[in-house]
């Protein structure tokens, strides 16, 4: 598949208010893409074009590639919740891309000129699993050889970032995308548009400049806020992951809210109507699970960042529950939408309904396993207790 030409020109001097309003202006075109974009199971060009064209894809970017002064990483996170009110898969790969263009800043200075060579619009995919990949030490960096799930947006992007183990530990390796292949396997119910395809490199040099500890991250590593100077490269990479997954949640469920209102508003003479009692309870209790979910992402981020800024540590309970609350805002959300959805009627499953989208990108999310409340809720209860 031919990968999109970078745009010409870049865009400068937007504010956090102006991206986020842009990333509203572009919600309805992307809602007329959404099947087409499941169809497709990647997403179109026409929506790639609109990301470049708009500037929101410099918005994860340190400011010396392309970012805006004034305008850090966390802003991404906003704008996220709007575009997932029209594509959840388009706003999943929005995340993916533009949280990797932040992470190219903890890499060493060398990678980070490679990899914006081509501008502030690069794009990368990615795949952590560390187990999923082998790196044999040879002079001046590593043999890599693996075979990687999950990544999402590898059709448009010209990089590939591999989880593998080095004698020293995992590490996150940088590659360009042609020295991999991308194997089609992505045939699933929802965020079917993602194109989250496999990819395998055999025995691929990677320099040792591109290769990143992502636990020395802006812990015992701080070269990155040496570099750029930006509160979020003082907070550590750990403690800032997952959260521009969980932000495209908030805005299905809010986008969940209003089709469900939609449907429904003047309708009257049934229990399942505007005038039923039940529907005014689903509604408003929905309403309340996914604000309360907004509000505690926007806390935790607002707080992590501030103490970035202040250059204050995180202690292990913090972390802790950083990780629990990530997944019972997801858990909130996914309530919301099935108490709607439930009660939708046999026309909410047509293909051609918004909400099924929504339903099914909503469950599709939350089967991340770092968005499973059993599972991330457990190291704050044993640091908590003292186990």
């Amino acid at each position: 598949m031919a990968v999109p030409t970078q745009a010409t020109t870049t865009v400068s001097g937007m504010t956090k208010a102006e991206l986020v309003q842009r990333a509203a202006s572009l919600v309805p075109a992307l809602r007329d893409r959404a099947v087409q974009t499941e169809q497709l199971r990647r997403i179109p060009e026409e929506t790639l074009a609109a990301f470049r064209e708009s500037g929101l894809l410099q918005a994860g970017n340190p400011t010396r590639y392309g970012g805006y002064p004034g305008v850090d990483y966390d802003a991404t996170f906003d704008i996220l919740m709007e575009l997932a009110k029209g594509c959840g898969s388009s706003a999943w790969c929005y995340a993916v891309w533009t949280v990797h263009n932040w992470m190219i800043g903890f890499f060493p200075a060398q990678a980070q000129e490679e990899y914006y060579a081509s501008g502030p619009h690069t794009l990368c995919s990615s795949s952590y699993d560390a187990r999923k990949g082998t790196a044999e030490p040879v002079p001046g960096g590593y043999r890599l050889t693996g075979h990687w799930d999950f990544s999402s947006g590898c059709d448009a992007a010209t990089w590939f970032m591999a989880g593998a183990t080095t004698p020293d530990g995992p590490r996150f390796f940088l590659m360009p995308m042609a020295e991999c292949e991308i194997i089609d396997a992505w045939f699933v119910s929802g965020l079917a548009g993602t194109g989250s395809k496999d990819v395998t490199a055999t025995d691929v040099f990677v320099p040792e400049h591109r290769l990143l500890n992502a636990e020395a991250a802006a812990t015992t590593d701080m070269s990155a806020w040496e570099m750029h100077r930006q509160p979020s490269y003082r907070v550590p990479m750990r403690v800032t992951l997952g959260w521009e997954l969980a932000a495209p949640i908030i805005g299905l469920g809010e986008a969940a809210i209003e089709d469900f209102a939609e449907r429904i508003r003047g309708t009257t003479g049934r229990a399942r109507s505007a005038e039923g009692v039940q529907m005014q309870l689903r509604l408003a209790e929905a309403a309340a699970e996914v604000h309360s979910a907004r509000l505690l992402h926007r806390f935790t981020v607002q707080e992590f960042m501030a103490k970035g800024e202040r250059g204050e540590t995180f202690s292990t309970l913090e972390r802790a529950r950083y990780i629990r609350d990530k997944a019972f805002l997801v858990k909130l959300c996914v309530q919301a939408v099935n108490r709607l959805f439930d009660v939708s009627g046999g026309r909410a499953l047509h293909t051609s309904q918004h909400i099924q989208r929504i339903h099914r990108d909503t469950h599709a999310l939350s089967h991340r396993d770092g968005f499973i409340l059993d599972f991330a809720g457990e190291a704050w209860g044993r640091e908590m207790l003292g186990v």
